[in-house]
């Protein structure tokens, strides 16, 4: 079973990468543009000039990324990096905090490291760009876009065509409910209460975007967040077994994140939206895709699990599925921008893949 799964990943890895060369060489990008929000996953260096621990310009963070450091929290390339090299980018987007003049017309990548959905979340890591603030930011490119193409309405004709990423929540959970000692909300809503708390509040937020102009979104679960390192390591599970109550905590949410994708869907019919899921993808058997180590950063890590400053990371980093004590390597990476662009599994994604979601004539 194992082979046959390795077998199937090499050969979806073939077909996609393939797919993805044949674009760039052919000319544009699949979409005129790429927007991202989110949290350390996909930032890319939105919190290097802020009053933050929650930042990652400094080494070995970006040892593998091709120009060296610049704040994202991996050894190279996050998801949303690959997924856009996926779709035809030559560059990857850049971060809003960076990038002024034309090059927005192509799109931006907001997400901070340490935010949340919810504004308080990760307050105690420092300063932080939380989705309400990455939305005003957005709101703020909007406008120079419109300026940039001479009106209101050229505006949202152009951004109706891009592709938009939100993936938040996982820092609601781990620096914010699970945190007893700086948050007050699980003492104030059991877990089910809670989640419902935060897809009532990502439903606004979503639906603010689309009034924005935003047609294709790909709303992205949350991941395993019980069996990162850091997660291990805090709870005390021995080394090795995952934490069940941040998994089913994650798991109540992404039920209540596929609903609200079936309600976006049927209330903005101009609109399409799809769900992304990371748990399910990080729940395969992780030999069969060629890691070896799962419970254990490649880096070693500093008290609040990221990288410590200036230390040596494990050379064999393609065989380890997380770069610190929360974050994927490159190489986890790789299988779900991959998978989550062309869906190797029914289940990855729902209803369908980015893949075909681009494809919409909406």
């Amino acid at each position: 079973m194992a082979k046959e799964m390795t077998l199937g990943f090499i050969l979806i890895v073939v077909f996609v990468v393939s797919i993805s060369q044949s674009r760039l060489v052919n000319g544009a990008p699949q979409v005129p543009c790429f927007f991202i929000f989110g949290d350390s996953l996909a930032d890319s260096g939105n919190n290097n000039n802020l009053r933050s621990f929650a930042k990652a310009n400094y080494q070995p963070y970006g040892i593998d990324f091709p120009i060296g450091l610049t704040g994202r929290f991996c050894n190279g390339r996050t998801t949303v990096d690959i997924l856009a090299q996926l779709l035809g980018f030559e560059n990857p987007i850049p971060s809003f905090a960076a990038t002024s003049g034309p090059d927005i017309l192509k799109g931006l990548n907001y997400a901070s490291g340490s935010a949340g959905i919810r504004a308080e979340t990760g307050f105690q890591l420092g300063a932080r760009i939380s989705l309400d603030q990455q939305l005003q930011n957005h709101q703020v490119t909007v406008s120079r876009i419109a300026s940039t193409l001479g009106n209101n309405q050229s505006a949202l004709q152009h951004l109706n065509k891009c592709l938009y990423s939100v993936g938040m929540g996982s820092n609601d959970y781990i620096n914010n409910y699970f945190l007893p000692q700086f948050y007050d909300t699980s003492s104030i809503y059991n877990p089910e209460q809670y989640a419902t708390l935060l897809i009532d509040q990502y439903s606004r937020q979503i639906k603010s975007l689309y009034k924005n102009g935003a047609r294709k979104v790909a709303l992205v679960g949350l991941g395993l967040i019980g069996c990162t390192p850091n997660a291990i390591s805090t709870f005390g599970t021995n080394g090795s077994a995952c934490v069940d109550k941040l998994n089913s905590a994650a798991q109540m949410f992404n039920q209540k994140l596929v609903s609200l994708v079936d309600q976006l869907n049927a209330n903005l019919t101009d609109a399409k939206f799809i769900y992304v899921n990371s748990f399910g993808m990080a729940s395969g058997d992780p030999a069969a895709a060629g890691f070896r180590v799962v419970n254990v950063g490649c880096c070693p890590v500093n008290n609040i699990g990221q990288c410590a400053a200036g230390q040596t990371p494990c050379q064999n980093r393609s065989e380890y599925v997380f770069w610190d004590g929360f974050h994927p390597t490159e190489a986890s990476n790789k299988i779900t921008a991959i998978r989550t662009y062309t869906a190797f599994d029914p289940s990855d994604t729902y209803p369908m893949d980015i893949s075909h979601l681009i494809q919409l004539m909406l």
